[in-house]
Parts: C-alpha cells; sequence; structure tokens
C-alpha cells in the first residue's frame, strides 16, 4: 500500500489476478488427450548433479496430436530424462530413440475424463478461494481506514463496491476458464 490513507486497487486486482494466472498454470499441468508440450514441464531431471526442469535439457515438441518428442541434448542424458518423465507420474511410457525419446498420449477413457474434471474443478476452487482472501483483506483494510477517519462513509461504499465488482469479475473469469477446460477434457 502505497499511501496508508488509501487502498491500492491496484495491488488489490494484480493480487487476484495472481491467483489466475496460478489457475491457469496448474490447468497446463491437466492432460487433456491431446499433446502438448506443457506437459512435461512438472518433469524434473537429475542433469549433472542438478535437478533441472526437461525443457533445460531437452527441446519439448508436439509434432502430432497424439505425441511428444524431447530432443535430448547431450546423449549422456537420454536415460536421465527416460527414468524422470517414467517417474513424473503422467501415465507416459518413453519410447526411446538414440537421443530422440517419443511418448504417445495414450486415449484418456470416460472414468479418466470424469476424475480430471473434479481435479479442474478442485484447483478453480482453490483459485477461488485466494480471490476471496484478497477481497476479505481490502474490505479489512477499508474497515480499518474508515475506523481510522482517513476515510468518508461514501468512500469507504465506493470503493467497497470497486473490490466487489472486481471479485465478481475475477471469479466470472475462473469460472469460464473451468467451464472451457471441462470441455476440453471431455472431447472426445
Amino acid at each position: 500500500m502505497a499511501d496508508p490513507k488509501t487502498l491500492d486497487v491496484e495491488d488489490v486486482e494484480r493480487r487476484m489476478r495472481g491467483a489466475f494466472q496460478a489457475l491457469k498454470q496448474e490447468f497446463s499441468g491437466l492432460r487433456t488427450g491431446r499433446a502438448s508440450a506443457s506437459l512435461l514441464d512438472p518433469v524434473m531431471v537429475d542433469a549433472y548433479g542438478q535437478i533441472t526442469p526437461v525443457n533445460q535439457v531437452a527441446t519439448v515438441n508436439a509434432p502430432e496430436p497424439r505425441l511428444i518428442t524431447v530432443q535430448v541434448w547431450d546423449r549422456g542424458m537420454v536415460a536421465a530424462v527416460d527414468k524422470a518423465i517414467r517417474s513424473a507420474g503422467l501415465g507416459l511410457n518413453p519410447n526411446v530413440d538414440g537421443t530422440l525419446i517419443r511418448l504417445p498420449i495414450p486415449e484418456l477413457n470416460q472414468e479418466r475424463r470424469t476424475e480430471l474434471t473434479k481435479v479442474a474443478a478442485k484447483y478453480t476452487e482453490q483459485a477461488r478461494i485466494s480471490v476471496r482472501n484478497v477481497r476479505r483483506d481490502a474490505m479489512d483494510e477499508l474497515k480499518r481506514l474508515e475506523k481510522d477517519g482517513h476515510m468518508s462513509q461514501d468512500d469507504y461504499k465506493v470503493q467497497t463496491d470497486k473490490v466487489q465488482k472486481l471479485t465478481d469479475k475475477i471469479i466470472g473469469e475462473i469460472d469460464a476458464a473451468l467451464a472451457h477446460k471441462e470441455g476440453e477434457i471431455m472431447q472426445v
């Protein structure tokens, strides 16, 4: 808060948008049955004594809708990348061909699709809670400012309306993102 006598609405919006961005990041890791290079983002490789993201030791591509390729730059790292992908719990079975690792993406069955929509809903609820926590902090700050005499009741009402409208807008965007992701997951 820049000025102790006002609420920084831009900061409130930035924090709410941060929760939305975190949700989008979580969604990118959910498998939808289509190949995506971001599917391997959580995979960490033990490279030269350091734990490193796979995209820092190889080029990750999705040349086909049901295939991810991992072109390992150092031939000595192929086994470590293969092991990291197998142990990441993504349900993928790497096929090694020299320095190229192919990852066929299996079809999702209906049960797995339903399970993934539940996971997406859980991520969405966490994002909503984060946004509401930011709203609660902003409202507490506004109450404190009004109580301390730094803000009139009219200004308090205007500011609380702004915060509530911003909260409703971000929650709406989160709900729309969930609906889009559910549609993507359930698409056969």
